[in-house]
Order: structure tokens, then C-alpha cells, then sequence
């Protein structure tokens, strides 16, 4: 009977003992390392993340959307997402930045609506408000300086008319009217139809969003780019998400050693934070 007794015992702590060793890496799986390629004092996209060895940062001209987005101002490390409604968003494991873009509170400004909003401040920013302008989903057009001017459009369905009903406003208050419109009627679908698709991956540049159009879709946007000798290409990814939210830069999960850097694929599966383009694509904004 003791030796029985004895048995059992020695089951049972092994037993034990298998659970906490399961649980101890199962804990682990979910704590993820701060990488050694961040640099937690860093207040732009630039500064906060180090260029791995053997990698250098891709050019571009002083004035341009890539330089505009690579320099883009952070919140200091550690703030969290915080959702449209001032609560803190579930998931917090997933960025290692905040971008110092406004949370608008009509909770509108979601995930292809943020990106939507950095390139028409740029556009705005630097003089070319002419430019400023995305269809909606219907597949009218819908530019800012018709709205501008007063028009407004009529929608009854999938049909779309424009009418002279307001005053001239060419505020920037206005401007921001004229956004929340476009985060109504435009989404990740008319992004998708809309913009230049890119067939390369060699083509790939800053400002280009890797994209999924649909009705839920998602969309990140590159933000900086670094290359080998070999030519070998890593980038950097932030995202608005739905619930509309604050802006982040994404960590890599999948790769610790060279996260945030993101090795991008043409059709691969590519997991970002919290979502899975399981069939890669990619646009360009005019």
C-alpha cells in the first residue's frame, strides 16, 4: 500500500510540475522583449527605431510624403491606444508607438480614415490642397475644394449628386468637416479600387499601405524603409484600427530579433498587432 501510496505521490508531482512548466511557457509566448532596436527616448518614427547592422535608411528628397511620415511626431514610449471614447483599447501588447494625431470622439476616424487624414494634412501642409481628394465607396469623387466652395453631395443609395447648398469656407476648420465626410462614405473597399495597385515588391516605398479592401478590410501604411547591400528591404508599419483609436507604430510579433522591422511579401500571410492580411496587397496614393 505505501509503495502504491508512493507511487501516486511521484504522479502527481510530475504531473504538477508539467502544468507549471506549460504555464511558464505560455506566460513567456505572452510577454514579449522590447527590442534592442528601439529607442525608448526617440519622439519621432526616425528616432525611435534603430537601423539593424547591415542595414541603411532609404533616401528621399527633404519636403516629400516618405520624409513626412518617417519624421512623424510620437507620443512619449509606453502611452497607450486609447479608444474614441477615452477608454484604453483591450489589446496593448502590439505597438511601440503613438503618433500625435487627435482621436476625433465621433469615433469616424478608423482604420483607412487615419491614413486618409496623415496624407490630406501633408497635402494641406504643403500647399497642394487642390489635391486633397478620395471617392467614396459609390465611386464618386469627392475633392475638397468642391467642398470648399460649398457643395455638398446627395445621396440616395448608390447614387450620388453634388449641390451648391452651403458658403465658401476655406477654414481649416472646414477642412476637418470635409474629413469627417469622407471617413462616412470612404473606407478601405474605395481605397483599394481607387489607388495605383503595386505588382513588385522591389517597388515598395514609404507611403505605401499594405491593404485588405472589404467591408470589414484593414490597411497599414509603410512609414520608413531600410536596405542591405544585397538589396534586401525592411519597413516600418502604423495603423488606425476600429474601434476608431489612436494612431500606432507597429511591433513586430512574429520576429523579435528585428521587430519593429517588417520583411514584406507580395501575396503572404503578414501578421500585424492584431490582424492578419492572409493575402497580401498593396497601393500607392495618387
Amino acid at each position: 500500500m505505501k509503495k502504491i501510496t508512493l507511487i501516486l505521490i511521484i504522479i502527481i508531482a510530475l504531473v504538477f510540475l508539467g502544468f507549471n512548466n506549460r504555464k511558464t511557457s505560455f506566460v513567456k509566448g505572452l510577454v514579449k522583449p522590447t527590442s534592442s532596436l528601439i529607442n525608448e527616448d526617440g519622439l519621432t518614427i526616425k528616432s525611435r527605431v534603430k537601423v539593424p547592422d547591415g542595414f541603411t535608411r532609404v533616401s528621399y528628397p527633404k519636403g516629400s510624403f516618405q520624409e513626412y511620415l518617417r519624421n512623424y511626431k510620437l507620443k512619449t514610449f509606453g502611452s497607450k491606444i486609447i479608444n474614441y471614447d477615452g477608454s484604453e483599447y483591450f489589446w496593448q501588447s502590439g505597438h511601440i508607438g503613438i503618433l500625435e494625431i487627435p482621436v476625433t470622439t465621433n469615433g469616424l476616424q478608423q482604420c483607412a480614415d487615419a491614413l486618409i487624414r496623415v496624407r490630406s494634412e501633408y497635402l494641406w501642409d504643403n500647399n497642394r490642397k487642390d489635391e486633397i481628394g478620395f471617392n467614396f465607396t459609390s465611386g464618386h469623387y469627392c475633392s475638397w475644394k468642391y467642398y470648399s466652395e460649398g457643395y455638398r453631395p446627395k445621396i440616395n443609395g448608390s447614387k450620388v449628386s453634388f449641390h451648391k447648398t452651403a458658403k465658401a469656407d476655406y477654414s481649416k476648420a472646414n477642412f476637418y468637416k470635409y474629413l469627417d465626410l469622407i471617413y462616412m462614405y470612404s473606407g478601405t473597399l474605395s481605397l483599394y479600387n481607387e489607388l495605383e495597385k503595386i505588382t513588385s515588391i522591389k517597388d515598395l516605398k514609404i507611403g505605401d499601405m499594405l491593404i485588405r479592401g472589404g467591408t470589414p478590410g484593414h490597411v497599414a501604411i509603410i512609414c520608413d524603409e531600410i536596405i542591405n547591400e544585397k538589396g534586401e528591404k525592411r519597413f516600418l508599419l502604423f495603423q488606425g484600427n476600429t474601434p476608431a483609436q489612436s494612431v500606432h507604430l507597429i511591433r513586430n510579433l512574429e520576429d523579435s530579433k528585428m521587430s519593429p522591422w517588417y520583411d514584406l511579401k507580395m501575396n503572404a500571410i503578414i501578421p500585424v498587432s492584431n490582424y492578419t492580411f492572409s493575402n497580401s496587397k498593396f497601393v500607392r496614393f495618387k
